[in-house]
């Protein structure tokens, strides 16, 4: 595992990767949720009143945003993936899921694969959303080294930042360097061959997603062992917002179905 960047007891600390958790002493099952590219915990902060008491929403905070803001951000998926290990594994004493979007569904998976690789656990359900499955060739445009001009451009193509925040000089001074380091960590991430995961796994996808289609979703399939889903919805690459209602349905019925398992 790479070294790790930043400050080692920062790193280890659970309250900063998960700020209320409240809730979770509570719960039945903790649903770990990793952010985008650029965005931070609260992308999923409204998601907590959707669940039932017994699902406790633990959105994840990355270094570089939020109230880690002066923390440097990852730009490679090992030591991102190792410091949540160890931060986080606390939290993991009880059933656990991990959902991830875009760049949050790498770090998921990568995240479960490390688990179950060092520690022998795992998430009962591994939910990754708007990425292709990880062995797929990135045939993508690298962007995280552009200049600022090309990459707000690419960014305006993107459609998932405002463009009051684009517009703005300040606010874009604090977003590119974060958003350079995230597309570094999708950019220079190199998948390797390993076990399958042991736990199900659900591909979700927006039916107008121009970076990621069908074929590309369904290829998770092959790494897991259990069950795969994919289900599709409405809206671009940015469906978790424009279908958050739905997409909360699936992820409330899943869990509520694990639940009732046992």
């Amino acid at each position: 595992m790479t070294a790790l960047p930043q400050d080692q007891e920062t790193l280890m600390d659970t309250d900063v990767w998960v700020r209320d958790q409240s809730a979770s002493r509570r719960a039945r099952i903790r649903l770990f949720c990793f952010p985008y590219s650029g965005a931070g915990s609260s992308l999923y902060s409204g998601w907590r009143k959707a669940f039932p008491e017994e699902i406790a929403v633990m959105p994840v905070e990355l270094p570089g945003r939020g109230m880690r803001f002066a923390e440097p951000p990852f730009t490679r998926i090992e030591p991102l993936v190792g410091a949540a290990a160890m931060a986080l594994m606390p939290l993991f004493s009880r059933p656990f899921a991990l959902f991830g979007h875009s760049m949050g569904a790498l770090a998921a998976f990568e995240l479960a694969r490390y688990l179950q690789r060092n520690h022998g656990i795992q998430p009962t359900h591994l939910f990754v959303s708007g990425h292709g499955a990880p062995h797929l060739p990135d045939n993508g445009d690298h962007v995280h080294d552009l200049p600022d001009d090309e990459l707000v451009a690419r960014l305006r193509e993107m459609n998932g930042t405002p463009e009051e925040v684009l517009a703005h000089p300040e606010l874009r001074e604090l977003l590119l360097p974060v958003l350079r380091a995230d597309f570094s960590v999708c950019e220079t991430y190199r998948y390797l061959v390993g076990e399958p995961l042991g736990c199900p796994i659900s591909a979700l996808g927006g039916l107008m997603d121009p970076y990621v289609d069908r074929d590309a979703l369904n290829a998770w399939s092959i790494h897991t062992r259990s069950n795969f889903f994919m289900h599709m919805f409405s809206g671009d690459h940015f469906f978790l917002q424009s279908e958050e209602s739905y997409v909360l349905q699936i992820l409330a019925f899943t869990l509520r179905q694990y639940l009732m398992s046992r």
